[in-house]
């Protein structure tokens, strides 16, 4: 065998051993990821809290339900203060609504269990807007309503913790063409800490200059794939900007995960993730809305 012949067949092997990585063991293979964050204008009397975040279940055929169990047994008994999930609960259609909202509502958490819809849920795929099933976000709504889990729609309720209260305020899509971030915050103290829900990292971008000390967001997968040379290459450019991780911005933090499902079975690098936050006060203690 010649020199080329031979650098041809390891690369020929270790593509074919990357591929079968990818679709055989990485999809279903979860991450818990922990974040210690001392958040700029986060109190003292809110030092601690924990939060658990879940978002792109895309439950459907192609999704093992064991999985999902698995998942949420394994977020469950992290034993978060409040839980965050941030949409795309069913990949398509109105076939999984139900079974979806079954296994959600097994999370328990002592301040709740809060969501937002994703584009899925609206039935939309693209920043268009079109509907396939223009329903499909009651339907998804209602079910989750009725696991005992809150959907926020333009909304932002007030969570006490410890003597103390914060927001935890929820967006509708970025895709639906329903967003509306100013009546969201409308009521909103603006000394209260706020715990912001959005399924698409772009809602950052509409935000500004309402506070939010932390912004969850999911929707990219983080590319699902981020493969050698080539990077997040299946992420339109503009979505690169915020592809996973954590991001500074002017008006508050901005987490995107990972999520848990994926559209077609293949992640690379790019690892299902439940993401818990210990959220913390910075060294000189800043003030908040008295209770009433």
């Amino acid at each position: 065998m010649s020199r080329w012949s031979g650098r041809l067949a390891r690369a020929v092997g270790r593509t074919w051993a990357r591929l079968h990585y990818a679709y055989c063991v990485e999809p279903t293979w979860l991450e818990i990821n922990y974040h210690r964050l001392a958040l700029p204008h986060w109190p003292a009397t809110l030092d601690g809290l924990r939060v658990a975040h879940l978002t792109d279940f895309h439950c459907g055929k192609h999704l093992p339900l064991s999985y999902l169990e698995e998942t949420l047994a394994r977020t469950v008994a992290e034993q978060p203060d409040l839980i965050a999930l941030t949409g795309d609960y069913i990949h398509k259609g109105y076939r999984y609504v139900s079974t979806v909202a079954r296994l959600l509502g097994q999370l328990q958490a002592p301040l709740g269990v809060f969501a937002v819809l994703g584009n899925h849920d609206f039935a939309v795929r693209n920043a268009l807007g079109w509907r396939r099933y223009p329903r499909l976000h009651q339907a998804v709504t209602e079910a989750l309503t009725h696991a005992g889990i809150q959907v926020l729609r333009n909304q932002a309720v007030t969570v006490q913790y410890r003597g103390a209260r914060f927001l935890v305020a929820g967006l509708d899509d970025l895709w639906s063409g329903t967003v509306d971030p100013h009546a969201t915050f409308a009521q909103a103290c603006p000394a209260t800490p706020r715990l912001v829900l959005a399924h698409n990292p772009r809602t950052v971008e509409l935000l500004h200059p309402h506070r939010c000390d932390l912004i969850l967001a999911g929707h990219t997968h983080g590319g699902q794939i981020n493969w050698p040379g080539l990077g997040r290459f299946m992420l339109p450019r503009q979505a690169r900007r915020y592809a996973a991780g954590l991001f500074q911005l002017p008006h508050g933090h901005l987490y995107v995960n990972k999520g848990i499902g994926y559209g077609w079975r293949f992640r690379f690098n790019s690892r299902p993730e439940i993401a818990i936050f210990s959220l913390h006060a910075p060294a000189s203690p800043v003030p908040s809305c008295p209770l009433d």
